[in-house]
């Protein structure tokens, strides 16, 4: 690739973070193309679908995660390695609006959601997280995290959280359906 072609697909997955963090997944391409400084025929020689664009915009954080999510597993402490995930989870996502209901289909996704699925399996089977706990339950608690005031809030908020997850506490009233990674769960 060019040089000037390589700059100008950084700015626009630069512009493209950006506005979906601000804004969420339904900026159009005129904005992105606009906020990069190219041109939309520019925008759409790189990226020549939506779905193109968001995938490569949320790619760094997709491969982040599922590097978190390989190493908790190696974490012979199934509780510490679940809370090392929802934490990491939380700190890297508050501010942000996440990844899209409609976030492509990649393997990266499915093996995400399939090591958090077994965290808790085994964060369940140790006796350590309550056993009416679903991972789309890890979803309600970004989204929750979502409306604290700072990362820091939302961490404690996170911290709280946890603690009520624990096999220690009271039932949970029935869940509710919700999205983690563009899966829809309950």
């Amino acid at each position: 690739m060019r040089t000037d072609a390589s700059r100008n697909r950084s700015r626009i997955l630069e512009a493209a973070r950006e506005l979906f963090a601000a804004t969420g997944p339904d900026v159009t391409m005129r904005a992105i193309a606009r906020r990069s400084g190219v041109g939309v025929a520019t925008l759409y020689r790189h990226f020549p679908t939506r779905e193109a664009l968001i995938a490569a915009a949320f790619e760094q954080e997709l491969a982040h995660c599922d590097r978190l999510t390989e190493e908790a597993l190696a974490d012979p402490d199934p509780w510490r390695a679940l809370r090392v995930v929802v934490d990491q989870a939380v700190s890297g996502h508050h501010g942000k609006r996440g990844f899209p209901p409609d976030f492509p289909d990649t393997g990266a996704r499915e093996r995400i959601l399939g090591n958090v699925t077994e965290l808790v399996r085994r964060a369940q089977e140790a006796g350590a997280l309550r056993a009416d706990f679903m991972t789309a339950d890890l979803a309600l608690l970004v989204q929750a995290s979502d409306s604290a005031a700072s990362p820091a809030a939302a961490r404690r908020l996170v911290a709280y959280l946890l603690q009520s997850f624990s096999a220690r506490t009271a039932p949970l009233p029935a869940p509710v359906p919700v999205s983690l990674l563009g899966v829809e769960f309950g």
